[in-house]
């Protein structure tokens, strides 16, 4: 059984920047990973993911402000924000594909002034 354990969420202004992070309980090697977020009454969004060889991919939305990225001796995946937008408010979930998809709890990124 897997565990993913989201941190470093939390209000921050426009333009500002953050950086979550997804450490799992068991080993992440060769499990693909990315981050999903969810807005109320809106569509589930892939936002970043990459792969057990650390090839990320991008939504559109954020190509170019958020960087995906993975330290499988820590068992974590990240997720740095930068240039933030009200638009990029949600709750942010990581995920790993293993034999199934694990997902985290969920982490709160309000971006508001």
């Amino acid at each position: 059984q897997v565990q993913l354990v989201e941190s470093g969420g939390g209000l921050v202004q426009p333009g500002g920047s953050l950086s979550v992070s997804c450490a799992a309980s068991g080993s992440i090697r060769i499990g693909a990973m990315g981050w999903f977020r969810r807005v109320p009454e809106k569509q589930r969004e892939l936002v970043a993911a990459i792969t057990s060889g650390g090839s990320p991919t991008y939504a559109d939305s954020v190509t170019g402000r958020f960087t995906i990225s993975r330290d499988n001796a820590k068992n974590t995946v990240y997720l740095q924000m930068n240039s933030l937008k009200p638009d990029d408010t949600a709750v942010y979930y990581c995920y790993i594909d293993l034999s199934r998809r694990y997902w985290g709890q969920g982490t709160q990124v309000p971006v508001s002034s």
